[in-house]
């Protein structure tokens, strides 16, 4: 039996139309901001100047409205007088608004109606803000569109991409920008670090990270800056980074602010992109350098109870750091740039770490080969987003082959791979070298004379790894020598000789 309070469809569409009236809704829109603002501009040249910095032409919701603010632009900047009179020599060809109003006269409409220029830049953000929304309507729905109508071939996953990356450019392109602040205000926030550095442990400006003596050499990791960590395969640049990284959460401290936020005070909340490793593989090797037990013994399961007890006493306490992993590979800069900003607007984010830049893709669809053009705007992209978010980012690199060929294997800032904007957009290179490493594959045969030399260089090198600083923007250059733990994966400070005991 049918349920009598179910309708058919036809008698619920009838019902609906005899008692509601079609409505449309519009794009939301301000035609009343935009002519009072074009009538400030009209009646005082210098309103332009409120709102030139975020406003263009494609802002308007009328097409004549954006002409005629384009057109007042293009004299103003010329340094020419913008009115109704030198304006409407451009739309003298223009058709007719109506029937009785030409563009000429709309033109001495708007500057006779024109009040006031004290609102000319609210006027300005109204439009954009409006712009803006109007923007998002047009994503959602060509999200809503390609959803519905997508090929096969064409997965949701390529769509979830292709809108973030939409929705990144918006962002982007939404940034009014700060313009210009007073010197006072500088030396207000240079205070305020120098106090900061006074207070932190190690008296540093930036982050420390762990290791005392590369933290003299770069006064810690510093807000804002790019950081590009680079290396020839074997050499450690991913476990120097997972170091760093597991060092600063390991110290973080925060305290709540009179606004109700946490703000770190020692150490910070570290965001690491892993794209070659998996976070299972860099658990294990933070975990192996934490419990001094070779990851390899871990990863075989060859490892007695008492190491597994210690094993599980790390982990646990490991398990409390602020440190969070991303292990997704191949993303874009712009979906790892959204990332970092979910993970910051969420959680907090004091230090990101990219392992590695080769591995990320630009917004470039189909691509046109250019990789160094990729690397460029990937590069810039990070630098960008340390800048937004105001946090250090370590970017690993990989270095040319180049190195190979030199008798003296120390990497230089020539070596780094496919692109000079690395070394243009870094605040700071380092490169990871590791004499140990090349020294071991020279091994002679034993009982030869070259093999005591060898011994001795061996045991020179032994243990031992460089950091060699290539680029600072505010610091010196230079290289830091520290101690390395092969089987632990693990750097340290390197003790002096001042510093061993007496025999």
């Amino acid at each position: 039996m049918a349920n009598p309070a179910v309708l058919p469809v036809e008698k619920l569409k009838a019902a609906a139309s005899a008692t509601e009236p079609l409505t449309f809704r519009q794009a939301p829109h301000n035609l009343e901001a935009e002519q009072a603002l074009l009538g400030a501009i009209l009646v005082h040249n210098e309103s332009l100047d409120r709102v030139s910095g975020f406003l263009s032409p494609g802002h308007f919701f009328d097409p004549l409205h954006g002409r005629i603010f384009e057109t007042l632009a293009a004299l103003i900047h010329a340094g020419k007088v913008a009115t109704p009179v030198t304006v409407k020599t451009f739309f003298e060809n223009t058709d007719p608004i109506d029937a009785q109003t030409s563009v000429p006269q709309y033109l001495g409409r708007l500057a006779a109606n024109a009040t006031t220029i004290i609102n000319a830049a609210e006027y300005g953000r109204t439009i954009y803000d409006l712009a803006t929304r109007r923007s998002l309507i047009v994503i959602g729905e060509d999200l809503v569109n390609t959803a519905y109508d997508s090929a096969v071939d064409h997965p949701p996953k390529a769509q979830i991409e292709d809108a973030e990356s939409r929705l990144y450019t918006l962002a982007e392109a939404n940034k009014y920008g700060q313009g210009f602040e007073s010197f006072q205000s500088a030396l207000t926030h240079a205070i305020h670090m120098a106090n900061a550095a006074f207070q932190r442990s190690g008296h540093l400006s930036g982050a420390s990270t762990g290791l005392s003596d590369l933290d003299n050499k770069l006064g810690g990791l510093q807000r804002s800056d790019l950081i590009i960590l680079a290396g020839r395969p074997s050499m450690g640049k991913t476990a120097l980074a997972t170091n760093i990284a597991y060092n600063v959460a390991k110290a973080y401290k925060g305290e709540r602010s009179a606004n109700g936020t946490m703000e770190t005070t020692d150490g910070g909340i570290v965001g690491f992109f892993s794209l070659e490793m998996s976070s299972e593989q860099l658990a294990t090797r933070i975990l192996a350098e934490q419990a001094e037990i070779s990851s390899e013994k871990i990863r075989r399961g060859m490892i007695d109870e008492t190491e597994f007890r210690k094993l599980s006493e790390v982990a646990a306490e490991m398990s409390r750091i602020p440190l969070f992993i991303d292990q997704t590979g191949g993303i874009s800069i712009a979906q790892l740039s959204a990332r970092a900003r979910k993970l910051k607007r969420q959680h907090g984010l004091d230090l990101l770490v990219v392992d590695y830049l080769q591995l990320l893709a630009g917004s470039k669809k189909g691509g046109d080969g250019n990789r160094v053009q990729e690397i460029t705007e990937i590069t810039t992209g990070l630098k960008a987003l340390a800048k937004e978010l105001v946090v250090p980012i370590i970017a690993l690199s990989q270095l040319s082959r180049q190195v190979e060929n030199r008798e003296d294997k120390r990497p230089q800032l020539s070596d780094l791979r496919e692109s000079g904007s690395i070394e243009q957009d870094a605040d700071v290179v380092m490169f990871v070298y590791r004499d140990e490493y090349y020294i071991e594959r020279t091994k002679p045969a034993e009982g030869t004379p070259e093999f005591s030399d060898w011994m001795a260089k061996m045991s020179q090198a032994s243990g031992k790894a460089e950091v060699i600083i290539g680029k600072q923007r505010h610091g010196p250059v230079g290289t830091v020598e520290l101690s390395f733990e092969g089987q632990f994966t693990r750097f340290g400070n390197l003790a002096r000789d001042y510093m061993l005991p007496d025999r």
